[in-house]
């Protein structure tokens, strides 16, 4: 290896160039909502060439699917899905680490909540990106329904129905309604779910 080809940068592979424009379009949508979301305007956050982006996802509808599609990617990395403990770990383990997902969202990542209220509501005006939408969020629902079932459910989909609701009614009141300067503590959230799975599934032995 030559002097020249070591000080040379390491070029960026297609996944990083996803990723940087999916976070420089979430960027964006939280600071200056989804008229602000232009394919060069995420050149420039982003810090790339001219065109990059346009290279990247051609269309408008491509643009909000990488958008959509880090979403899911960085809301992966906070929730843990596949973190979840199993049933062999009993209800208390369960109620602990749901409390510590979300309170690790409401404190720590309160940005992503909006970015994803702007696609959400975006969806509910272009049923191409509706469609896209829903099959990205699958990524959690489904892990959730096994939880249930696996947590001894009568009505496992209802029930994780349930939780997702609640959930998304406490995220919406911390990030945009009258709670946006009051967010609950670990030991908050964790009595509620507490309460509610006790609600459905019943006193835990």
């Amino acid at each position: 290896m030559t002097s020249a080809t070591a000080g040379t940068p390491a070029p960026e592979s297609p996944a990083s160039r996803a990723e940087r424009i999916g976070d420089a379009a979430l960027a964006l949508l939280v600071e200056r909502g989804m008229r602000g979301l232009t394919h060069r305007a995420v050149d420039e956050r982003a810090g790339l060439p001219q065109g990059s982006t346009s290279n990247h996802a051609r269309t408008r509808q491509a643009l909000l699917e990488t958008a959509v599609r880090r979403q899911v990617q960085r809301e992966a990395e906070v929730l843990t899905p596949h973190e979840l403990p199993g049933p062999e770990s009993g209800g208390d383990a369960l109620v602990d680490a749901l409390a510590l997902a979300l309170h690790r969202y409401l404190t720590d990542h309160r940005a992503l909540l909006v970015s994803r209220y702007e696609l959400a509501l975006e969806a509910t005006r272009r049923p191409e990106l509706r469609s896209f939408f829903d099959t990205a969020g699958a990524t959690f629902h489904t892990p959730l329904i096994a939880m249930m079932t696996a947590a001894g459910s009568p009505e496992p989909e209802r029930h994780a129905l349930s939780l997702i609701a609640w959930c998304e009614g406490l995220m919406f009141s911390c990030a945009a309604g009258s709670f946006h300067a009051a967010v609950p503590s670990r030991a908050e959230l964790r009595t509620g779910f507490d309460e509610l799975l006790r609600g459905m599934l019943g006193p835990r032995p």
